[in-house]
């Protein structure tokens, strides 16, 4: 079993804990609710160039779950009081380095069993955003990251789904219609 501690030293930040409705309920420590699968907000960001390729991020490795797989650009919790879109701005310049006008592309409830014995159940909120100019991933966060087509994209995660994280699977699954009208916006 992986050393939480070590590998991220946001593990014990707050996250907020909500109802179906995504209503607060309160808050509890990341790594706690991860490990009982209790629902929370998070934020999700997938950010397209002007050719409509899509910038994903791979985790890296030493990440206390999901660790070394591809997924969307970014992705974290807000902090208590902190609007959606202001902890998708802060979390796309922390992680990857980059700044850009980020907009609502949709909303979705999901539950998943990933490594570690962890557990997702998050009310995510997921933003899109068009970005060109010069990347700069935190090596803390991120081992690397690549610009891919969205046929690419669709056809890896269909034929190799091992390879990315189980919320960008079911993004891909379950709101592909949002992810690449994103792509194609960017390509007119």
């Amino acid at each position: 079993m992986a050393d939480y501690r070590a590998a991220d030293t946001e593990a014990d930040e707050a996250v907020i804990l909500v109802d179906a409705d995504d209503r607060e309920l309160g808050t509890a420590p990341k790594l706690a609710v991860h490990r009982d699968g209790r629902l929370h907000r998070a934020i999700s960001v997938q950010i397209t160039d002007a050719r409509g390729r899509l910038l994903l991020q791979k985790r890296h490795i030493g990440k206390y779950h999901s660790g070394g797989l591809w997924t969307n650009t970014c992705c974290s919790h807000p902090h208590h009081g902190e609007s959606t879109l202001g902890a998708a701005q802060r979390r796309l310049a922390r992680e990857m380095g980059i700044t850009c006008p980020l907009a609502p592309l949709f909303t979705t409830t999901y539950r998943a069993g990933l490594d570690n014995e962890m557990i997702e159940h998050e009310i995510v909120h997921v933003f899109g955003g068009t970005y060109e100019g010069p990347i700069k991933p935190d090596p803390a966060e991120a081992d690397g990251y690549d610009w891919v087509s969205p046929e690419m994209l669709r056809r890896n995660v269909e034929y190799d789904p091992e390879r990315y994280s189980a919320w960008f699977r079911i993004y891909v699954m379950d709101h592909w219609v949002e992810i690449a009208a994103l792509a194609r916006t960017e390509q007119s």
